[in-house]
């Protein structure tokens, strides 16, 4: 019973403001007396459930109105105090709480003054990124999360990293001087023999908060059953790699300026799953299979006992000298939208491509899962693309669990399309920029200046608005 007392004292004293009365005042016509109102007034006293029926009955107000802090207001303060320049600065919900109830008004204050902050973040980045393709940088930037200052270091250079490359391409010629093995069989009786690591799959009950697990002390690893076949094969890889060769791969990370520790610990992991995919696929192999496959995407991960997810991301590292292959990059997102990894061969073109326009064919795959779609893009200053978009099916799940999906978008440049099993079916001509076999793509909303566009989703930062009550644009967002 305890735990259901309603503390409302700063909601009861903005009420009896509002209505204009004294503490003497209201207490006559509840039937108590001052001294106790003032304690209920400052939280020391719950509302009991007979003066709760007198509220109800005197003054005209709902129950919810007497009921804990507002939701919505909480919740944003929640999240106002996750945002990295405040970490640490409020101890637990029972503050953001308190804060609520007490000064509601000034509560919403704050969050009307972070959205703005935000918002005007936004633009800034944005800003940025108009300067930059004019040739002119800023050092402006917002306040970033270790992932997010990895994910720009990554994103934007060439997705290629020769020691590492070398390394494994050494290691797999020691591992499989035959071709045709089956590489989880071999890398698990390496580990055994040379490190003596043994690897064991466990059920999720057993391990549910964890998709891998090395236990040094054992020297187990752990992998749930969760996982993919393919996905269980990279984990494995990944660990022999750090054992193998994670001095090379702890000096390539080390070349980077990170501003934190776990910056760092996150580039190292990014590079341990760069030198797995490394292993599976060696360059050598993989570019020539490339090359000779038309870079077809499922006869990769047939043939080199990966995922159509770890083939493309191996797709957009062939950048050794000598030997490349096509640039592509790449972009994985959840169906909110939500971007999980940048990548290209030469860095993920946002300047040209950005990422952002909702008519990529990454979001329509959601609707067809499990099958590729290919299509040709031009942005508005008639730059052409190849994409290739395809579902991505998480980690297994039980009944009553809602499985986790994301789509992966590769592409490259138009003029590449002839070397690839996706771009022979197109029929564009890229001499002929209006052709409708394109879909018109911008490199972000606020950035695009098509007008007319069905899926515009914010108006461009570039023009001023466009509003006229005569004319309505087929745009919600019309601008000039």
């Amino acid at each position: 019973m305890a735990d259901n007392k309603i503390f409302a004292g700063p909601r009861i004293r903005r009420m009896r403001h509002g209505l204009s009365l004294t503490q003497t005042a209201m207490a006559e016509e509840l039937g108590i007396s001052p001294s106790y109102l003032n304690l209920i007034e400052r939280n020391q006293r719950p509302l009991t459930a007979p003066l709760v029926a007198r509220l109800l009955d005197t003054y005209d107000i709902d129950l919810g109105d007497l009921g804990g802090s507002e939701d919505k207001t909480l919740s944003g303060l929640k999240a106002l105090f996750s945002d990295p320049l405040l970490t640490g600065e409020i101890a637990d919900d029972r503050e953001l709480a308190d804060l609520v109830d007490a000064a509601p008004n000034a509560a919403k204050g704050v969050l009307k003054l972070y959205r703005a902050y935000r918002e005007q973040q936004g633009r800034l980045t944005d800003l940025s990124t108009l300067l930059a393709k004019s040739g002119r940088t800023t050092s402006v930037a917002g306040t970033r999360l270790p992932i997010d200052e990895v994910h720009d270091i990554f994103e934007g250079r060439p997705n290629f990293f020769a020691p590492i490359d070398s390394a494994a391409e050494a290691f797999h010629k020691e591992l499989f001087p035959e071709s045709g093995k089956d590489a989880n069989g071999v890398l698990r009786t390496w580990l055994r023999a040379e490190r003596e690591v043994a690897v064991q799959t466990l059920p999720v009950q057993t391990m549910p908060n964890y998709r891998r697990r090395f236990d040094r002390h054992s020297r187990r690893l752990f992998l749930s059953e969760r996982l993919s076949h393919a996905d269980r094969l990279r984990e494995i890889a990944l660990q022999a790699c750090m054992l193998k060769f994670g001095e090379i791969i702890d000096r390539e990370w080390r070349t980077f300026t990170f501003t934190t520790d776990e910056a760092g610990r996150l580039a190292r992991f990014e590079l341990l799953r760069y030198a797995a995919h490394a292993l599976l696929m060696p360059y050598g192999a993989f570019q020539r299979t490339a090359v000779a496959e038309a870079y077809d995407l499922d006869v990769l991960a047939a043939r080199f006992q990966v995922s159509f997810e770890q083939a493309a991301n191996r797709l957009t590292t062939l950048q050794r000298q000598g030997a490349p292959g096509l640039p592509f990059f790449m972009l994985e997102i959840d169906n909110a939208g939500n971007h999980f990894r940048r990548a290209g061969a030469r860095g993920f073109p946002v300047q040209r491509f950005g990422g952002e326009c909702p008519k990529l064919p990454v979001h329509a795959a959601f609707a067809q899962p499990g099958h590729i779609i290919v299509e040709a893009a031009e942005t508005p200053d008639g730059t052409q693309f190849l994409l290739v978009a395809r579902t991505l099916e998480g980690l297994q799940t039980g009944f009553e669990e809602r499985p986790r999906r994301t789509a992966i978008l590769i592409g490259c440049d138009i003029g590449f399309k002839d070397e690839t099993v996706y771009g022979r079916q197109l029929r564009t001509d890229r001499r002929e920029p209006g052709r409708t076999g394109f879909t018109k793509i911008g490199t972000a909303c606020r950035l695009c200046e098509r007008q007319a566009c069905l899926a515009r989703a914010e108006p461009p930062l570039t023009r001023p608005s466009g509003f006229d009550e005569m004319v309505t644009g087929l745009s919600a967002f019309d601008f000039q």
